[in-house]
């Protein structure tokens, strides 16, 4: 499966919902608090945010949002006269924050410029099933740290001990408990290592060797297999859709980060 930096998940997650408008008359005072006026620009860019979010623009929603800013700026007020916005650690929080709507807006921007077509989807699809192939597993396995643990595992079981029972001293939490079950899925689901080994087994057996990975050494079991029937295109869509612009956005920032000149 497609591995993404979490930076690049957060940054499209925020891109695809659109960043908040930035409002032609920003100078122009929407409302003003103690003397200190509430910009337009500000209560068009919350507005947007909120529609956004799936709020519909109504009189109910704009009365919100002003007395929302109203309450904002009477604490914000509060916090200047205790003198919090000269606070090396607030002003550096308040940059990030700048820093993070340029972010959104940048990327909204670059996603709107450069849409995913259907065809790459579609492409993306049949990659995936291909990679998944057409046969599912129903597996077990143990997982232990040394490679003579595994072995020792091996040896009850030629000795007829149950797999289920042995499955108790397992390391992976998620299985140990239920006999080691790990349920329907692909070899390709798994490590490497794992999965290419189960592909091997026929139904009722286990491997006669220490499976290695990246997690330690396995002892794999294979209980039933079945043809695989992926889900129709228009069901997963969405998902590849999301999938692909993270993708989209992992290419972008890789990029830009190599061009980049960086002085430590």
């Amino acid at each position: 499966m497609l591995k993404l930096s979490r930076l690049a998940a957060l940054l499209v997650a925020g891109a695809i919902v659109s960043a908040p408008a930035f409002a032609a008359d920003k100078g122009k005072a929407f409302a003003t608090v103690n003397g200190q006026p509430i910009s337009q620009g500000v209560y068009e860019a919350f507005v947007a945010e909120q529609k956004a979010q799936g709020n519909a623009d109504s009189p109910e929603l704009q009365g919100a949002v002003k007395e929302e800013l109203i309450r904002r700026e009477v604490i914000a007020q509060e916090a200047k006269k205790k003198g919090l916005d000269k606070n090396a650690n607030v002003q550096g929080q308040i940059e990030l924050a700048k820093q993070a709507v340029l972010i959104r807006a940048y990327l909204s921007d670059y996603v709107k410029a450069h849409p995913i077509s259907e065809a790459q989807l579609k492409s993306e699809y049949e990659l995936i099933k291909t990679n998944l192939g057409n046969t599912e597993y129903k597996a077990r396995h143990v997982l232990v740290e040394k490679e003579d643990e595994a072995k020792a595992i091996i040896a009850k079981l030629d000795k007829g001990e149950k797999f289920s029972e042995l499955a108790k001293v397992s390391k992976d939490p998620g299985s140990k408990d239920k006999g080691g079950e790990l349920g329907w899925s692909s070899p390709a689901a798994y490590v490497k290592p794992f999965g290419e080994a189960l592909g091997k087994l026929k139904k009722g057996e286990y491997t006669k060797a220490p499976v290695k990975s990246d997690f330690g050494y396995h002892v794999i079991q294979l209980d039933d297999s079945r043809p695989m029937t992926p889900p129709p295109f228009e069901q997963v869509k969405q998902q590849l859709q999301q999938r692909a612009g993270q993708q989209q956005v992992e290419n972008l920032v890789k990029e830009l980060r190599t061009k980049a000149k960086v002085v430590d």
